[in-house]
């Protein structure tokens, strides 16, 4: 399979028909569920979809330690190689690895103006075209909405597409209302929120919110957090 093709197939545009086209230039995104479920591979899965796309992607980490995230990207688009026979594999790894860049950063001690700056200084100086950010390890407990809102601001300002893992420190019930309350005070700012629901080996994907729309959804997307890939609820083959 050639790299249009996988990009056309990706179970990604499943989620981009669930929502109003998905998240969109200036506005963010955010995964969120418990540890273990998933998170990390849901946001580096999005980042590869993009980079396959040919988009350029800046991953900001604030877990301490960027080799696990890179890790996290060869072992994706192994998986990703694998199980959709894509032609001439590492031609295309090394065709797209030139437009991600991986940054990390310590929570509290650098706020969003450096972040900012960082990132200006990849587009001005270093000729670095953006259109996605993705966002690990950003704790929500000790972030403040003002802090937040200015990271919608950037994004707003440079039409950049923010995506954002949220650890939440128990699973959403299923039904009802399936907005976090961790993540409620943070909510206006959020155009998609995706939670994971966890059912046997699986994690689930809902949509608790699409733009200006809070709702109960299951988009029918899945991802086994063994190997990492999101997949179709009703493909006929179980990701293995």
């Amino acid at each position: 399979m050639v790299k249009k093709e996988l990009v056309r197939r990706s179970p990604l545009r499943i989620l981009e028909k669930s929502t109003r086209g998905g998240v969109g230039k200036g506005n963010i995104g955010v995964v969120a569920g418990r540890k273990g479920l998933g998170k990390t591979a849901c946001l580096v899965h999005i980042a590869t979809d993009q980079l396959l796309q040919e988009k350029h992607v800046i991953h900001l980490s604030f877990s301490g330690n960027i080799g696990h995230i890179v890790t996290w990207y060869e072992d994706i688009f192994q998986e990703l190689s694998k199980r959709y026979k894509l032609d001439c594999a590492m031609d295309v790894h090394d065709d797209i690895i030139k437009n991600r860049i991986v940054m990390n950063f310590e929570q509290g001690k650098v706020g969003v103006d450096k972040i900012e700056k960082n990132v200006r200084l990849l587009i001005e100086k270093g000729n670095f075209t953006v259109e996605t950010i993705i966002v690990d390890g950003y704790d929500f407990t000790s972030a403040s909405v003002e802090e937040f809102r200015r990271f919608k601001r950037f994004a707003k300002d440079n039409a950049f597409e923010i995506w954002f893992s949220a650890t939440l420190k128990e699973d959403v019930k299923p039904g009802g209302n399936r907005v976090p309350p961790m993540l409620a005070p943070f909510l206006e700012e959020i155009a998609i929120l995706i939670c994971l629901e966890p059912r046997g080996d699986l994690t689930h994907l809902n949509l608790a919110k699409d733009h200006d729309v809070k709702m109960v959804s299951d988009m029918h997307l899945k991802l086994d957090p063994r190997i990492l890939l999101i997949a179709e609820e009703n493909q006929a083959e179980r990701v293995t």
